[in-house]
């Protein structure tokens, strides 16, 4: 059946040959009637001259718009021989030296070129426009199918297809640098495999004329995206459009793909924050129950040493058990948006005073220096948001620090913030470091393992600050020691 189709096909474009030379025949020899009818009628009314030249110059025209210079000059030649047969004197006989035979053939010549001249001009301009709204009709089909396109699959193999049978091009290549991976579609050659990265890492585009092929950077206004690489005959602005279009359909991937991940995070923070809520409200009461117990055998008495020892530890564990269940709980409020702030009814060094009158800073308050500048000691910061803060960055010093050196926390005020700060020497805490500790359960890679925690303090510390508008962050240095920072809007109240 396929060499019957072939066959069929193959007659029928010699068919097509021979018909239109057929049409190109009767043409010719219309033209040529028709210059011998005009030649018999003016002879028979005995036109002037004049107006016979005129006449047979429409048919030059005619034909040269219609057939080429070669056709024109061959009606224009029978045209000057027929007006020196038949009009010139003397009638009836060729007289090829006359000068009016050579002007008439000259003017007939010169319109026949002029003719054709402005009619192939009016034919290439007709393509091209016909090109041109072709390629427009099918840009805006590409443009249109682009929107359409799955974006839960790489754009690459979806654009790669929809070029190739929408532009007819030979081969198509398409280079996406965020993946790192090109498809391509059409017949490349296999030192071509890499047309399209090629290009990319040239990061060039160019028009290689002898093989119809067309290299293009894809790029938006924040950089390159990849690389496209067409064969086939397009124009240069035509491609040009086409690596637009591209651009637009891997930003839209992109972008798509960033939405996805924010609801993923989204979605796994809520079910956190949830988790985190219900454990730490299911642990209240068998902590509850535990550390009731514990306190219960240690009020009874008469137990040995080994059992003190035993129900004491229970009792210290339960303990820090239930502050831990009090930070998660803190934490699911804190993303939930439901704690408020109430306003400070302390001032600023009073406060400072009553977290070290706390447990916080049991066994390290002979280390600790406290330094509250003038500007600082009327400022009356949200209470409860400070005390945990200063207790959280007061139990890291004391994990952290050397034995025996100094721990300084200092308040004062910067352009109507309160910037307290806790300053101790001991590990230093490496740059890349100094915002992912604030991050939730990130624990630095050379502390992780020598010193307890859950990775939860510093989190809650940065949620609650940002909670009130304020900031945390951290300096570190090995030599000079490590300051950790909060600056929390406030307003000052004098005479009080």
């Amino acid at each position: 059946m396929s060499e019957t189709t072939a066959m069929d096909g193959h007659i029928g474009a010699r068919w097509m040959k021979v018909s239109v030379r057929i049409r190109h025949l009767l043409e010719d020899l219309f033209a040529c009637a028709c210059i011998a009818l005009i030649t018999y009628c003016s002879f028979v009314l005995q036109a002037k001259l004049l107006a016979v030249s005129s006449l047979y110059l429409l048919i030059i025209v005619a034909v040269a718009s219609r057939r080429g210079i070669w056709q024109a000059s061959f009606i224009s030649i029978l045209a000057v021989a027929c007006l020196d047969y038949f009009f010139m004197p003397p009638i009836f006989h060729f007289n090829i030296t006359d000068p009016q035979d050579w002007a008439a053939l000259a003017a007939f010549e010169f319109t026949a070129l002029v003719i054709t001249r402005l009619s192939a001009k009016e034919i290439i301009s007709a393509g091209e426009a016909i090109f041109h709204r072709s390629s427009m009709e099918k840009l805006y089909e590409l443009s249109r199918n682009s929107l359409l396109l799955d974006l839960h699959e790489p754009p690459g193999p979806q654009l790669a297809v929809l070029i190739h049978r929408i532009f007819g091009v030979r081969a198509v290549a398409l280079f996406d640098k965020t993946s790192g991976r090109q498809d391509k579609m059409g017949d490349w050659r296999p030192d071509e495999d890499n047309a399209a990265r090629e290009c990319w890492l040239r990061g060039g585009g160019m028009d290689d004329i002898q093989t119809d092929t067309s290299y293009r950077i894809v790029q938006n206004a924040s950089g390159s995206l990849g690389a496209l690489a067409l064969r086939g005959k397009l124009h240069p602005l035509v491609v040009d459009a086409l690596a637009a279009l591209t651009a637009i359909a891997f930003d839209r991937y992109q972008s798509f793909e960033k939405e996805e991940q924010a609801d993923e995070a989204k979605r796994g923070e809520q079910l956190r924050t949830a988790v985190m809520d219900s454990l730490g409200h299911e642990l209240k009461t068998p902590l509850a129950t535990v550390q009731t117990a514990s306190s219960g055998l240690l009020v009874l008495g008469g137990l040995n040493d080994s059992q003190f020892e035993l129900v004491n530890l229970i009792d210290h564990e339960c303990l820090r058990l239930n502050k831990l269940c009090a930070r998660l709980l803190l934490t699911a409020k804190l993303e939930s948006k439901q704690v408020g702030w109430p306003e400070g009814d302390l001032d600023c060094e009073d406060l400072i005073s009553q977290v070290l009158a706390s447990p916080t800073a049991e066994g390290i308050k002979d280390r600790i220096e406290v330094r509250v500048d003038e500007s600082a000691r009327d400022a009356h910061p949200d209470r409860e948001l400070v005390t945990m803060v200063l207790a959280q960055y007061i139990d890291n010093a004391r994990k952290y620090s050397a034995p025996g050196t100094p721990i300084r926390i200092t308040a004062r005020m910067s352009e109507g913030e309160l910037v307290v700060s806790v300053y101790n020497q001991g590990s230093n805490v490496r740059i890349e470091d100094r915002e992912r500790i604030f991050d939730r359960f990130y624990r630095a890679l050379d502390s992780a393992n020598s010193i307890p925690g859950t990775g939860i303090g510093l989190s809650i510390v940065r949620k609650a600050a940002e909670a009130r508008h304020g900031h945390v962050w951290v300096v570190s240095d090995a030599k000079e020691g490590t300051i950790f920072f909060l600056s929390l809007p406030v307003s000052a109240r004098r005479g009080q």
